[in-house]
């Protein structure tokens, strides 16, 4: 009993290789997830800033492309310019239920680019579907906000996570501090 064989020494030397083998394979993994994390928080950063960007960007162009006496969105390669009015009348061929305008045609208050996680891509998406305006986010029932949201199809999911209704409602009421003290600074 005092003396070992050769396979039970290569025995125990393979048990210790594996078990330390599973422990940095476990290791790496945790840092994968760490790292993973980090970059989804800067992807984040990045698209709210971008999105912050394109909404002082859509709020001061249709106005000074109006001085200019440019038509609207003709500086800009984006469709950042849905408010104007020749893009309402060709939207509002398929009004979306119990809209009813908020602001008048050309003003960015009612502009749904506003709400906090809403990009140019996604507003497009929206238009497409009829929703131009604040007040129509904010009008929804959860039916139709349900509905709306099957519709969306990437993006699917993004209404409920950022409160779009909610930043809606508060917008369209006009409490812009209770708006800021929720979702951050209006841009």
């Amino acid at each position: 009993m005092g003396s070992m064989s050769g396979s039970d020494i290569f025995g125990g030397i393979t048990f210790v290789l594996v078990v330390a083998l599973a422990l940095a394979a476990i290791a790496v993994m945790i840092y994968g997830r760490h790292l993973k994390q980090q970059r989804l928080a800067a992807e984040r950063e990045l698209i709210e800033r971008r999105e912050a960007a394109h909404v002082d960007t859509v709020a001061v162009a249709p106005e000074a492309s109006i001085e200019a006496d440019e038509p609207a969105g003709a500086a800009e390669a984006e469709p950042a310019a849905t408010t104007s009015p020749e893009v309402e009348t060709t939207v509002d061929a398929a009004p979306a239920p119990n809209a009813t305008p908020a602001t008048s045609p050309g003003s960015t208050d009612g502009d749904i680019t506003q709400l906090k996680g809403l990009g140019p891509k996604l507003a497009a998406t929206l238009a497409e579907l009829g929703y131009t305006r604040l007040d129509q986010i904010a009008a929804l029932t959860p039916d139709q906000a349900a509905e709306l949201d099957s519709r969306l199809g990437n993006f699917q999911g993004r209404m409920t996570r950022d409160r779009w209704i909610e930043q809606a409602r508060l917008l369209v009421a006009g409490d812009r501090a209770a708006y800021e003290a929720a979702f951050g600074k209006l841009g």
